[in-house]
């Protein structure tokens, strides 16, 4: 048996956001490592302040909290030229069609149900984060042609 791995190796830092204490604190054991950075939020308006204040590769997000839900966090988010392309992956207790559909329409990246399997979610990120990183490029790679 090989020894442990970590999955998400690569520079990175990402925004984890619930309001359960318990599942913030596994988020931040189970998703960090020696290079990638967890910072967390309680409810979408603590997250929307941290995206405020700082630079994210991705953000984990919870539909079901108070102050600010998801939905709108996700919705305040695409509407925000600063982080208007930031990977989000809802992560919900809810698996009903509308939140589903609800939370692609809004601009969801990735959809993942709870309760969480830690590895399979770090494997999906540092999926996400890759193919984040490849559509920026080409986003730049598009502007400078045009100028």
């Amino acid at each position: 048996m090989a020894g442990f791995e970590y999955v998400l190796n690569q520079d990175a830092r990402i925004l984890f956001v619930d309001d359960d204490p318990i599942l913030r604190e596994f988020a931040q054991v189970n998703l960090s490592s020696p290079t990638m950075s967890v910072d967390l939020a309680s409810n979408g308006g603590e997250a929307m302040d941290l995206l405020e204040a700082g630079d994210y590769d991705a953000m984990l997000l919870d539909l079901e909290m108070p102050v600010l839900n998801g939905f709108d966090t996700l919705d305040h988010v695409r509407h925000h030229a600063r982080c208007e392309h930031l990977a989000v992956i809802v992560q919900t207790g809810r698996e009903d069609v509308a939140a589903i559909d609800k939370a692609f329409r809004l601009g969801a990246t990735s959809f993942v149900t709870k309760p969480l399997n830690w590895r399979l979610l770090s494997y999906q990120i540092r999926f996400i984060i890759r193919a984040s990183r490849a559509e920026s490029d080409l986003r730049y790679a598009a502007q400078k042609k045009r100028a």
